[in-house]
C-alpha cells in the first residue's frame, strides 16, 4: 500500500526517475559478483560490457585485457556474466584437466532459436555424446583416415588442378573456388555426391554459408544474445543469420528426402543413409536425439564445420605463400625431391616432407583460423586458476592466446616455420598448438582437416606458383566471424 500511495503521489519525472532508479538498484544487486569472482572492467549497468569489445578484432581485445586483469577474468555481457580463460597454461586446465566439468554450452537465445537443442555442436548430455559418438564411427566407416577417403579427396583436387588451368594465370579471387572443392569432400561423406562448380544452387548455399560463419561471431550475434527480446523486433544483420540457416536447413532437408525414396536400410551409402537405420533402430530411446529433425541439424553441422575452417586454412595458406616466396619456394623443393612433378602426393608423403608439415603448421597457428572456441558452462562450482566460478557460468577460452602465447613460442608474432622444427630440420609437435581445440570438445573433423589440408596444399604448390597482381600487397587484416578468413583479393595461379 505505501509503495502505491507513493507513486500515486509522483509526477510524470518523478515517475519515471522512480523506475530509473529502481532499474539500478534491482541490477546491482541481481548482478553482483560472487566472492572470488574473476576481475574484469566495470560495467555499465543493464548494458554490461557489450559495447567495449572490438568489433572488428574482438580476440584481440579479449587478449590484451588478460595483461589487465590476468588470464582469467570476466565481462558482463547483457544479463549475464562470461568467464573468459588466456594463456595455454589455463586453457589447458578448462578444456583438458577439467574436461568433464565445462563439457556442456551454456543456453542461449539465438542457439535455442535456430537449433532447440539439437545437432552436434550444441546439443548436451546424452544426446550430444550419442550423437557425437554415431557421427565419429559412421565418418570412419565412410573413409575417415582411409585410402577411400584420400581418394575421394585426390578426385577433387584433380577437378580444382583443372579449373585453375583453365584460369590461364589469369587474376581470380580463390575463395569460392576454394570453399566448392573443400564442401564437395564432406558432401562426399554426408550426401554421398559432389556437386559441380557451376552448380548455381551450391555456390548460392556455400555464399549463404559463410556470411552466416561471418554473423554468428558478429557484434550482431553478442547483441542479440544480450537482448534477445529488444533484438528481436528490431530490423538488422542478426536478421539474416534465421533466414540463412532456414534456406540451408531445407536444403539438407530436400537432400534427407531423396535419401529416403531409394534407401536401403542393409546398404547404407553416407551419413544419411545411415542415420535414417538408426532413427528406425532407436524408437525406443526418444533422448538419443535419432530424428529426421535432429538429422538435418547434425548434417549442417557437418557440412558448415567441414567446408569452412579447411576452405579458409587454404585460403590463408595461398596468402602466406605470395608473400612468402621463399618458403613457397623451399616447400616445392621437398615437393620435387620427395614426390617429383607427375605423381599426385598421398598422405604416405607427410613422414618424410617435415618442412611442409611445419609449414602447415605455422600456417594453421599464424592463420588463428578459429580465434575464440565456443562457449562453455561450468556443470558445478569450481576454481579456476584461484578464482571461484559457480555453476552455471559461461566459459570462454582464447585460443588465440594459446597460438601467439609468449611462454610457448619463441617468436610469436612472426611467420616461422621453425617453430615446428628441430635443429636437425625433423617436425616437432608442440603441446600449445591447438586450432582445433582440446578435450572432450575438440573439433571431430579434425583428423579429415589434416588430410585435406596437407593434401590439398602439397598438390596446389606441386602444380602452380602463386602471386598476386603487380603492385599489390596482400592483406593479413582478416574479417572476423566465427572464423578468421582473408579480406577479399585476387592472385594469379600460374602452371610451373
Amino acid at each position: 500500500m505505501w509503495l502505491y500511495s507513493l507513486m500515486e503521489g509522483l509526477d510524470t519525472k518523478g515517475l519515471l526517475f522512480f523506475f530509473f532508479t529502481f532499474l539500478l538498484i534491482n541490477d546491482y544487486f541481481m548482478n553482483k559478483k560472487p566472492l572470488n569472482f574473476p576481475p574484469g572492467p566495470w560495467a555499465l549497468p543493464i548494458l554490461g560490457n557489450v559495447f567495449n569489445i572490438d568489433i572488428k578484432q574482438p580476440h584481440i581485445y579479449l587478449t590484451k585485457l588478460a595483461t589487465v586483469y590476468g588470464d582469467i577474468f570476466s565481462l558482463r555481457l547483457g544479463r549475464d556474466k562470461t568467464v573468459f580463460v588466456t594463456g595455454y597454461k589455463m586453457v589447458k586446465e578448462v578444456l583438458v584437466t577439467q574436461a568433464e566439468n565445462f563439457v556442456h554450452r551454456p543456453p542461449g537465445a539465438m542457439v535455442e532459436r535456430i537449433y532447440s537443442g539439437n545437432g552436434l555442436f550444441f546439443s548436451n548430455g546424452y544426446k550430444w555424446k550419442k550423437q557425437r559418438r554415431f557421427a565419429l564411427s559412421t565418418l570412419r566407416n565412410f573413409g575417415l583416415g582411409k585410402k577411400t577417403l584420400e581418394s575421394f579427396i585426390i578426385e577433387e583436387i584433380r577437378f580444382l588442378q583443372e579449373e585453375l588451368q583453365q584460369k590461364n594465370a589469369q587474376p581470380l579471387d580463390p575463395h569460392m573456388l576454394l570453399i566448392s572443392a573443400v564442401s564437395n569432400i564432406i558432401c562426399q561423406l554426408v550426401f554421398g555426391h559432389r556437386f559441380d562448380y557451376s552448380d548455381d544452387k551450391f555456390q548460392t548455399l556455400l555464399k549463404l554459408l559463410s556470411e552466416t560463419v561471418h554473423l554468428e561471431g558478429s557484434i550482431w550475434s553478442q547483441l542479440y544474445e544480450a537482448f534477445p527480446a529488444v533484438m528481436k523486433v528490431l530490423p538488422g544483420p542478426h536478421n539474416d543469420i534465421f533466414s540463412h540457416n532456414e534456406k540451408l536447413f531445407a536444403f539438407v532437408k530436400e537432400e534427407v528426402e531423396k535419401h529416403k525414396q531409394d534407401w536401403d536400410p542393409s546398404s547404407p551409402r553416407d551419413y544419411i543413409d545411415s542415420f535414417l537405420t538408426e532413427i528406425k533402430n532407436n524408437a525406443e530411446d526418444p533422448a538419443a536425439g535419432f530424428s529426421e529433425t535432429n538429422l538435418i541439424y547434425c548434417a549442417l553441422d557437418l557440412f558448415l564445420a567441414g567446408t569452412e575452417t579447411t576452405s579458409t586454412t587454404l585460403h590463408w595458406a595461398l596468402l602466406y605463400m605470395i608473400k612468402y616466396p621463399e618458403v613457397a619456394e623451399e616447400v616445392q623443393a621437398e615437393i620435387d625431391r620427395m614426390i617429383g612433378e607427375a605423381r599426385q602426393p598421398t598422405m604416405a608423403d607427410r613422414v618424410n616432407m617435415p618442412y611442409t608439415d611445419a609449414v602447415i603448421h605455422e600456417i594453421q597457428r599464424k592463420g588463428n583460423i578459429v580465434p575464440l572456441n565456443g562457449l562453455r558452462m561450468a556443470s558445478k562450482d569450481t576454481t579456476v586458476g584461484g578464482y571461484f566460478i559457480p555453476k552455471g557460468t559461461a566459459v570462454m577460452v582464447n585460443l588465440t592466446s594459446v597460438l601467439f602465447d609468449k611462454n610457448e613460442w619463441e617468436d610469436p608474432d612472426s611467420f616461422n616455420p621453425a617453430h615446428f622444427l628441430d635443429n636437425n630440420g625433423k617436425f616437432v609437435r608442440r603441446d600449445a598448438f591447438l586450432p582445433f581445440s582440446a578435450g572432450k570438445r575438440i573439433c571431430l573433423g579434425e583428423q579429415l582437416a589434416k588430410m585435406e589440408v596437407f593434401l590439398f596444399f602439397t598438390s596446389l604448390l606441386q602444380k602452380f606458383n602463386f602471386s598476386c597482381l603487380p603492385g599489390v600487397e596482400p592483406s593479413f587484416e582478416g574479417r572476423v566471424g566465427v572464423t578468421l578468413t582473408p579480406l577479399p583479393f585476387k592472385m594469379c595461379a600460374t602452371p610451373r
